[in-house]
């Protein structure tokens, strides 16, 4: 009887674990990276898009394969990375100008005083005789800094990559990911007036998706904003940065951005991209209840979030079955 009463629960449980589980199609899609471009370009999507900022940087470098690695075994969506290009013309992964903070520079180069640690400076060489640093700036001698073109390879058909600082390396970039076939999965950013992308995409029959970057509480970014909204033009998606919330200004911007038919990507790695104290992941990190610091968005029509702990989130995501 105890064994008949064990495999009716375990299968009452597996039936209620389906029942609740959201169906957003994705077996219709060839791969989960064509899935996630998909729910991007759907307005209508409910499904929440989860960036990770500088992949899973909280246990391994960040901008690392390893952390690509790690977010992609999450479930999170987007690789967020950052771009420079060496002295010699080669686009690696790093958010830094320089080298010194993520890498090991000054014991390798110790010998070498007035070296210039810029990795517009550095040869690709010279890049790899480099490690990387984990956050807790202990050097990871096995974990080099990746090009681009073997972070996209290593996240093809797997997640979707946003290209942050990078903009400038437009071509070079497209050029990879024409070359890669990715195109379609990778996003880039900028703060570029209308007229600047129109024209540079117009150089292209094939082009990346793009997202401007609006803070709208700041002169440029406000006059940014209003020009997208005057001249009718619709981008998939805004990032909308904002410092606070006593002007009504971010939610009055949601407001116009879904009226428009676009998507809500907002940053919640640090409370001074969102609003202020209590808005980010830290604070929803010792929150009983996360829904008092996350719930806000998805009731303000946010569907694209970046993150600094994408467990945490995609966890409370699938409790609402958003993700």
């Amino acid at each position: 009887m105890k064994k008949f009463v064990t495999i009716l629960a375990v299968g009452l449980s597996v039936v209620l674990t389906s029942a609740c589980k959201p169906d957003f199609g994705e077996k219709n899609y060839a791969n989960r990276a064509e899935f996630i471009a998909a729910q991007i370009h759907n307005p209508e999507s409910k499904y929440v898009v989860v960036a990770c900022h500088r992949g899973d940087w909280r246990n391994f470098p960040e901008n690392s394969i390893s952390a690509i690695e790690s977010i992609i075994r999450m479930g999170a969506d987007i690789m967020e990375l950052d771009l420079k290009m060496t002295s010699d013309s080669v686009l690696v992964l790093s958010h830094d100008g320089d080298v010194k903070r993520c890498t090991n520079f000054r014991k390798v180069f110790k010998d070498e005083p007035g070296k210039s640690a810029r990795i517009s400076d550095l040869t690709y060489a010279e890049i790899q005789m480099l490690s990387l640093n984990r956050a807790h700036n202990v050097t990871v001698d096995s974990i080099k800094m990746p090009t681009l073109e073997q972070a996209l390879r290593c996240c093809k058909d797997r997640i979707c990559v946003n290209v942050d600082q990078g903009y400038e390396f437009y071509d070079q970039v497209l050029e990879i990911t024409e070359r890669l076939g990715v195109t379609d999965q990778i996003l880039i950013k900028g703060k570029k007036p209308i007229e600047v992308v129109a024209a540079h995409e117009a150089a292209y029959e094939h082009n990346m998706m793009y997202m401007p970057i609006v803070d709208i509480q700041k002169k440029a970014g406000i006059k940014l904003f209003n020009s997208y909204l005057e001249q009718g033009v619709v981008p998939l998606a805004y990032e909308v940065c904002w410092q606070d919330n006593e002007d009504g200004a971010f939610d009055d911007a949601c407001k116009k951005i879904l009226e428009q038919g676009s998507k809500i990507w907002v940053n919640t790695i640090w409370a001074s991209l969102c609003g202020g104290d209590g808005n980010d992941d830290d604070a929803a990190y010792i929150a009983a209840d996360k829904d008092s610091v996350y719930g806000q968005y998805l009731e303000k029509g946010v569907s694209m979030i970046q993150t600094d702990r994408p467990e945490q989130l995609i966890q409370y995501l699938k409790s609402k079955g958003r993700h």
